[in-house]
């Protein structure tokens, strides 16, 4: 079906304002761009641009495809993020969520817009965007699927702990693993944000379908137990698509420089350490973590940046992270600190990343394993304790840093210094490569023609044309 011209059809893409969600869905307008499908993706004016400028892996002319509509917000504070250990969800992102719901109108607008001309219009929005596309119903020829941007493994076992243990309605299969010590989602979302989630759950069960960002080949089972709880009937379509970056990183960009640095160093010796673009760890976390890398004599390449704020991305150039004297003179042959945005599938698709210490926001996991690189597991918030957990004790592609339950408390170096020389050099960590680099075939296979993604594609494609 590749090549194919509809263009009695055409999909909108409706994003949440945050970097690894902007991420998902412009990667999604590629791939459905590569069907001859047209493809509007519809946000803020500051956030469109955020998410063109770091954007990854495709051909760059390839933006060109897709119909940009910048929206303006309506002014709002955008406070600095205050790094807090204890605390580390982005508070000062909560001005910003808030007011991203004021895209309602001018998003029903291009829909009705659309709905005049093409035969069908697919909306695909972000679960935390629901109430901005709650119009769909009252428009006619207009679609809608709900956009699941946080594991499947997540996912499930959320829905599931909120049905009380009398009206469960089936019983899960032995054969699925579910560890015992699950780690609680008490303390890992604000109570802002869980009353703005909350608001937007209410727009829930209007959408067609709902899509995620995985692959069967990594979450086969949770999609499965999603599937059997949510109803996978002809009425709602799942539709498992991911993963949605590119597996294979196309040459028509221009080389940040830290490539080139990794270009002289062996396969798998370096490990790449980055923290995504809304979390900022304290001076005092930075300087154990500066300790910990150094001690371990291996090779590292670490993104160091505070947080995005809520209008002004490029933000996270911040000179006022430092070491200590002389330490980056120290560390030069084998360390090297990126104090900007930094191209962060590039690295992981380079020979020479050896592991990933991350804070597992679900768009790194995916991207990490999708490259076969094993993660060094520090999750900071939100979905990133249980997709730690899937990650370490689940796919047995990663070690963790730091338990959910030593939140709050400062990382020694010693702590960091062990669990780089456990996945990079120990016995254990060669096995956990070894799963990583097998797993990351797997997803590569499972995008490539007549691989199961592939198919489900295909298979999502002819459900919007049909």
């Amino acid at each position: 079906m590749e090549g194919q011209n509809d263009s009695q059809v055409a999909v909108v893409m409706v994003p949440f304002p945050a970097q690894g969600h902007l991420n998902q869905l412009l990667h999604l307008s590629h791939l459905v761009i590569s069907y001859g499908i047209p493809v509007h993706y519809a946000g803020s004016a500051m956030h469109n641009h955020q998410a063109k400028v770091r954007i990854q892996g495709w051909d760059t002319e390839c933006l060109t495809k897709i119909q940009f509509h910048d929206f303006q917000l309506p002014p709002y504070s955008s406070p600095p993020p205050k790094p807090d250990l204890s605390a580390p969800f982005p508070v000062h992102l909560q001005p910003l969520f808030d007011i991203s719901t004021h895209l309602r109108e001018p998003v029903s607008e291009l829909l009705e817009q659309l709905s005049a001309k093409c035969r069908r219009v697919i909306v695909v929005h972000d679960s935390a965007m629901a109430s901005v596309v709650q119009d769909v119903k009252f428009i006619p020829e207009v679609e809608s699927f709900h956009f699941n941007p946080v594991s499947a493994f997540y996912r499930f076992l959320g829905s599931w702990e909120d049905i009380p243990e009398f009206d469960k309605p089936f019983k899960i299969d032995p054969s699925v693993i579910i560890p015992k010590c699950i780690p609680s989602r008490e303390g890992t979302i604000t109570p802002e944000f869980s009353r703005f989630l909350v608001d937007q759950k209410k727009f829930w069960g209007i959408e067609s379908g709902r899509i995620y960002n995985t692959s069967r080949v990594i979450e086969g089972p949770y999609v499965e137990l999603l599937e059997k709880l949510l109803g996978n009937n002809t009425e709602t379509k799942h539709f498992v698509l991911g993963p949605f970056n590119p597996v294979e990183m196309s040459g028509n960009q221009k080389r940040h420089t830290c490539l080139e640095w990794l270009d002289q160093h062996n396969k798998g010796s370096v490990i790449y350490v980055s923290f995504g673009s809304i979390t900022s760890l304290t001076e005092e976390q930075i300087g154990e973590l500066a300790t910990g890398l150094e001690r371990s004599g291996q090779k590292f390449i670490w993104v160091l940046r505070n947080a995005d704020k809520g209008d002004d991305f490029c933000s996270g150039k911040d000179g006022n992270l430092e070491f200590t004297e002389g330490y980056e003179e120290r560390v030069k042959d084998r360390g090297m600190v990126v104090r900007e945005w930094a191209p962060q599938l590039d690295i992981l698709a380079h020979r020479s990343i050896g592991g990933f210490m991350s804070h597992c926001g679900w768009n790194s996991c995916i991207e990490s394993i999708s490259m076969g690189v094993p993660i060094a597991a520090w999750p900071m918030h939100s979905d990133q304790p249980r997709n730690a957990v899937l990650i370490t004790e689940v796919l047995g592609v990663g070690v963790m840093v730091r338990e959910r339950e030593d939140r709050g408390m400062l990382v020694s170096s010693a702590t960091i210094e062990s669990a780089v020389k456990r996945l990079m050099t120990a016995k254990e960590g060669a096995q956990i490569r070894k799963r990583a680099m097998e797993l990351g075939d797997s997803v590569r296979k499972s995008v490539s023609k007549g691989g199961a993604s592939s198919l489900e594609m295909d298979a999502f494609i002819a459900h919007i044309t049909r």
